[in-house]
């Protein structure tokens, strides 16, 4: 049958089994804005407040399901607008489709008005992309964006689409199997087999690698988001048990393994525990799973693990040896590898090791156990969260003081409950990835933890948390300054704080009350307490503006460059 451009996006759409799409009309993109309204039985849309929330919403979708997500904007500026949440899903391998329309095929290339060459802007921040001439094309393409997004080392693809070939009419065949299909024709096209196909490791490889698992004394798991992204949790859980190994996390990977489990030694790097990054820096074996070895957790790279073997596992082999030298690699799904090393590892008792990282987890900066009467402890905020809202509770933050405090003091127990931007520090991205996670999982609830600086940048999405009723209870941590940049300006900058500090609104109570949302005040431990109990049982939106002290600092610091076991304990200046 024949049928236009646009209802073939919709019937692709889903095919692919996509239910909800992130999005803001204008004028390129109308004909396809016109089917969602014919298909609102089929695909629901939610409208945000700005095209960037759209794409860190469908990220959020992404993240917390282990699906495609999905957002749509229109040409030019609407197309650009969604660059920084491209980013944001790039650098931290999350599979999104990005559609976008541009203006007709007769003005592309003349400076047209909201034209822009949205897939060369984005050539470098999209895992691949598309800009589709021919509507005969269109379909395949929308089959092949989502399995390059979901396929090996996930990541965003963008699909640009001249108004003209939305409208244009071709035959369409629906798939009956699309993923058995897609992906058979896919692996057929030599340019995509390759990007396409993930390496499995030898047999002889697997039991190299459990040789040096079973002949260390001093092991240690360092663990990334990539277990999170292959589902591997279980077979994770299973190693470090079976050989008693202790288990540090990325900031990506802070909820792969429970955190109220002994062998949990929680983050690793600048502001890692001392039980992470002295146990990396005092083992014999660094057995990095689905982690990229990022500048903020190496610190000092010639001190990182100085005399300790590293077998590295990713999927990625452009990951192995590019920050660090491996002494051995497993590549390949990290699920699939963990479950053929497992029978090859034997099973062990390291006490006396295990013994020392206990000693390390008991050394941590004094500020923990500040009670502050003017002001609130960021760990309690974080373990007050936690002990009402539980365990099955989606945590969401923006980036910066807050981020970090969350990371620290949270006890990840659940697999893809903490959700934050980890590669591109991105502020602005939480509240939007709140919204996507709150309408993929409808019946769990989200908790947004919130700096005052970040939530100014995507605030104005409040207006889509109350008009889709999302219950997503926002903490702000509020401390009147863009506090990570003026923490450094403290420690390096002489006191000089330039441009950081945010004495001059909103109030964000008033905020909320012009968007008809809830919203409460707490200025010590025990306000805090009663009104987040209040906020979390009302089921609706709520705000908590929720005060911090301006000199709090994010301890243990690890200086840039600085070598891990060299932190910064406490800051009395």
């Amino acid at each position: 049958m024949k049928i236009t451009g646009s209802q073939i996006v919709i019937e692709c759409l889903v095919e692919q089994g996509v239910k909800t799409v992130f999005g803001y009309p204008g004028g390129a993109i109308l004909n396809i804005y016109d089917e969602l309204y014919k298909n609102s039985d089929r695909i629901t849309h939610i409208l945000t407040a700005h095209e960037q929330a759209a794409c860190h919403a469908a990220d959020g979708y992404a993240r917390s399901t282990g699906k495609v997500g999905v957002c749509m904007a229109t040409s030019g500026p609407g197309a650009t607008n969604l660059v920084t949440g491209i980013a944001t899903a790039y650098m931290d391998s999350i599979p999104i489709v990005a559609i976008t329309c541009n203006v007709v095929k007769p003005l592309l290339g003349k400076d047209s008005f909201q034209e822009i060459d949205i897939t060369g802007v984005t050539m470098p921040i999209t895992k691949h992309n598309f800009m589709v001439m021919d509507v005969n094309n269109l379909a395949e393409t929308i089959r092949e964006a989502f399995v390059i997004a979901k396929t090996g080392r996930p990541g965003p693809v963008l699909i640009d689409i001249p108004k003209d070939v939305t409208a244009a009419l071709c035959e369409f065949e629906p798939l009956k199997n699309p993923d058995e299909a897609v992906s058979k024709a896919a692996l057929e096209k030599t340019n995509l087999k390759r990007s396409l196909t993930v390496s499995v490791p030898s047999e002889e490889q697997i039991k190299a690698a459990a040789e040096m698992i079973n002949n260390s004394e001093r092991p240690i798991i360092y663990a990334g988001g990539g277990v999170k992204i292959s589902g591997a949790e279980k077979e994770l859980l299973e190693l470090a048990e079976k050989a008693e190994i202790p288990v540090s996390e990325s900031l990506m990977g802070r909820d792969v393994f429970p955190a109220k489990h002994r062998l949990c030694t929680w983050m690793v790097g600048m502001h890692g525990t001392n039980a992470s990054n002295l146990g990396i820096t005092n083992s014999d074996l660094v057995i990095a799973i689905g982690s990229r070895f990022s500048d903020r957790v190496l610190g000092d790279p010639k001190h990182f693990a100085a005399n300790s073997k590293i077998l590295h596992i990713d999927i990625d082999p452009a990951e192995i040896n590019k920050n660090v030298m491996t002494d051995n690699c497993l590549v390949g799904d990290v699920k699939q590898v963990l479950t053929s090393l497992l029978p090859h590892v034997k099973k062990a008792s390291h006490s006396e090791w295990l013994s020392q990282i206990d000693e390390w987890k008991k050394d941590v900066p004094e500020c923990y156990g500040k009670e502050p009467k003017d002001s609130i402890n960021p760990k309690f905020i974080c373990e007050c969260i936690n002990r009402i809202a539980g365990d099955d509770t989606f945590i969401t933050t923006e980036v910066g003081q807050h981020q970090m405090w969350t990371a620290q003091f949270y006890p990840f127990n659940k697999p893809r409950t903490f959700n934050t931007s980890g590669g591109l520090g991105t502020m602005g991205f939480g509240t939007g990835a709140a919204m996507g996670i709150q309408c993929a999982n409808p019946k769990a609830r989200v908790v947004h933890i919130a700096g005052d600086g970040s939530f100014r940048m995507n605030c104005n999405e409040l207006a889509t948390i109350q008009h889709y009723n999302l219950p997503i209870v926002i903490v702000v941590v509020n401390n009147g300054s863009l506090g990570n940049v003026r923490m450094w300006q403290k420690i390096f900058y002489g006191n000089r704080f330039s441009q950081t500090t945010l004495d001059f609104g909103p109030d964000w109570l008033k905020l909320a009350d012009a968007y008809g949302i809830d919203a409460f005040r707490a200025n010590n431990a025990k306000e805090f307490e009663k009104v987040f109990e209040k906020a979390f049982s009302l089921h609706k939106p709520c705000i908590i503006d929720a005060k911090v002290d301006i000199d709090e600092m994010v301890l243990p610091m690890v200086p840039g460059g600085k070598p891990i076991d060299q932190p910064i304990m406490c800051w009395d200046n």
